[in-house]
């Protein structure tokens, strides 16, 4: 084992392994190691231009240590690592560090810390593994369709699907945070005995720790490195209207006219999928959507104060005029077995390679010819994992490397079509509602929504975990389709039921869009081609009159008392833009101090002032809401009670259980 310093950096070497490690953000490390001749030098997520810190290196015969800060990695002289906390005095002694350390690399004789199996390439599988802490609970990691706040227990695919989204950020009840920053697909198990990362294919091992007091300023010191959301203006906080799907502008127009004439101010109305004549096209279909009415139809809303959303897709279908193109100008995603087409939705389609700046150009170009000049605000890009007819990670090839390596980052290349193409042209960074996303896909706009999810009260209850951990990894601006996607039969009064509880939620959500494809599909198609606007099915309807006089009374009350938020919600934005915090919170982010918080899983908090416990079951009616320390104020009875206490809420069904602290 050989120690030395290279400026700010504590280099190790043993037989073929180099490994790096160095100061990077506020009481925070970047280690990085390899078997190849040299690192890299990629930045990864790790993008931003922030103060790195001084390091105290100090060496011995044996071991070495570097410090920024307040964290301390220690190296023992196997080469095994030891991060602390504060300027701890470390014993080593028979082969291990004495002291308190937050977490430690696996000490198994047999199995490496830090493991390299070689492929094929000049690329590995690779494998780092932690020791066990009993007591430690995991939160972050971005979105994964369970009831699971706590992530300890838990084995997590590293890979981008509809509705799962790999953001590698952990952050620990133990007082530090853990970026693993590596884009390739793999695996992490959170496990009782150790944890666990794995990446299929990988250069090397790149990881960045930092500690600090409490989880808000170990997500400030994360997201100081990785970037930050823009400030999302108040005019996107109010209500918005979706579903699958209008099909022309004078649908759109009815609906949205309907709501001025009920007094409803909408801030976004949103154009859905298959408005295009193929996949690929990136315009509107002109037998459906011709140029004079798109036009009409954009000047009325917007001089309604209404923005005008529509949904791209990355996918391009072989009969669309630009594939040919693309093809041969390598802007497509290219697999190393069996043909190029990938996606099989509604036609045999590539994908676009967001790694290939000369393709993202180009789509940019599409959309400012096709949707921009009728003054169309903003983007909806969906599937943006991307979708695929066979998840084959290794068969995948993209502008950088292969999918195995590198295909984490698809998403956040896919937002930088619309964010770089966008600011390039004079404006600022817009916001982008998306599917999916990756570490720092915050500071391009992403706006990320949960995805096509079941219209259930267990997708429900599975939405307020994925969100709450997306908002620690680092992605304050989060939504869900309100009622769930995919409805059977929208006559049933269990699903009115669950739509007025997840609307109550909508309401302290970071973004209130409905949404949702609403069965049963027996509204006839316009025509019968088998491409453009026309041929695809549409959704029942999906408006707030659409079940009933009492769910829409309900409804509008939601959406007033929404509008009531705005300054505040407007206030949480700011927040999120400055130090990184989450608009939803977990209870422990708010109450670090209170052990009990540590533990609620199914109440959080919006923003610091507002505590909301959404009710998960058909036919409840009350539910028990644990108050910490403080006055709370009931938002719905005004009644105030004090805090270090758990209550009996009443919930009926037109009433989410929510409180004010005061």
């Amino acid at each position: 084992m050989r120690f030395e310093k290279d400026g700010n950096a504590l280099i190790v070497r043993e037989a073929a392994e180099y490994l790096r490690i160095e100061p990077w953000g506020k009481n925070a490390l970047r280690l990085r190691s390899t078997q190849r001749t040299a690192l890299t030098g990629e930045d990864r997520a790790l993008t931003e231009k922030i103060e790195k810190g001084n390091a105290v290196i100090s060496i011995n015969e044996k071991t070495a240590a570097i410090s920024n800060g307040r964290i301390r990695a220690a190296v023992n002289p196997s080469g095994m690592i030891e991060f602390f906390k504060d300027d701890v005095r470390v014993l080593y002694e028979y082969n291990r560090f004495y002291g308190e350390p937050l977490t430690k690399e696996s000490r198994c004789l047999k199995v490496p810390a830090r493991e390299y199996v070689g492929q094929a390439s000049d690329s590995f599988k690779i494998a780092v593994r932690f020791e066990r802490n009993e007591d430690e609970k995991i939160f972050g990691m971005g979105q994964y369709q369970h009831p699971f706040l706590d992530l300890k227990g838990c084995v997590l695919e590293l890979a981008q699907r509809n509705s799962q989204v790999s953001i590698p950020f952990a952050l620990s009840s133990e007082g530090y945070g853990f970026l693993w920053n590596n884009p390739a697909s793999g695996r992490v198990s959170f496990g009782k005995n150790l944890t666990e990362w794995m990446a299929d294919e990988s250069k090397e091992i790149d990881y960045w720790i930092t500690v600090d007091d409490t989880p808000a300023a170990i997500v400030k010191n994360y997201t100081e490195a990785v970037g930050r959301a823009p400030v999302l203006g108040s005019e996107y906080l109010g209500f918005w209207q979706c579903k699958l799907r209008y099909r022309t502008p004078e649908e759109v127009l009815a609906v949205t006219r309907k709501y001025k004439e009920m007094g409803i101010h909408l801030d976004v109305m949103v154009i859905d999928f298959f408005h295009w004549p193929y996949q690929g096209s990136w315009c509107f279909d002109e037998k459906y959507w011709p140029e004079d009415k798109v036009r009409a139809m954009v000047d009325e809303l917007h001089a309604d104060g209404t923005k005008v959303m529509v949904s791209v897709w990355p996918s391009v279908d072989k009969r669309c005029e630009n594939f040919e193109e693309m093809l041969s100008k390598n802007m497509l995603a290219r697999t190393d077995r069996g043909t190029i087409e990938t996606y099989d939705y509604q036609g045999e389609c590539a994908i676009f390679d967001t790694f290939n700046p000369e393709a993202r150009e180009f789509v940019w170009n599409k959309l400012k010819e096709n949707y921009k000049k009728y003054g169309i605000d903003l983007f909806w890009l969906d599937n943006a994992e991307p979708d695929s007819a066979v998840y084959q990670f290794d068969n995948m090839r993209y502008y950088t490397g292969r999918s195995a390596e590198v295909g984490c980052e698809y998403p956040k290349n896919y937002l930088k079509v619309v964010a770089e193409g966008t600011v390039k042209d004079g404006g600022e960074v817009p916001l982008s509602l998306i599917r999916s996303a990756w570490v720092g896909s915050q500071k391009y706009g992403s706006l990320l929504w949960s995805g096509d999810i079941p219209s259930t009260f267990e997708a429900f209850r599975d939405q307020l975990s994925a969100g709450l951990n997306t908002g620690i990894a680092g992605i304050p601006w989060w939504t869900t389709d309100i009622g769930g996607f995919m409805t059977d039969d929208v006559n049933d009064p269990d699903f009115v039921e669950l739509l007025l509880r997840w609307f109550g939620f909508g309401v302290f959500s970071p973004v209130m869009r409905l949404h949702g494809d609403r069965g049963p599909r027996d509204i006839p198609t316009l025509d019968d081609r088998d491409f453009g606007g026309g041929y695809l099915f549409t959704g029942q309807p999906n408006e707030i009159w659409s079940y009933g006089e009492e769910a829409e009374a309900i409804m509008k009350k939601y959406i007033e008392l929404r509008i009531s938020l705005k300054d505040y919600t407007a206030r949480l934005m700011k927040e999120a833009s400055e130090n990184g915090s989450p608009v939803i919170r977990t209870m422990f982010y708010e109450f670090p101090e209170d052990k009990k918080c540590w533990e609620l899983e199914d109440q959080y908090m919006f923003g610091p002032e507002y505590l909301v416990a959404p009710i998960f079951k058909l036919g409840q009616r009350s539910r028990e809401v644990y108050l910490p320390a403080g006055s709370w104020e009931d938002i719905n009875t005004k009644q105030v009670y004090e805090g270090g206490q758990t209550i009996t809420a009443d919930a009926p069904i037109d009433i989410i259980p929510a409180y004010r602290k005061i």
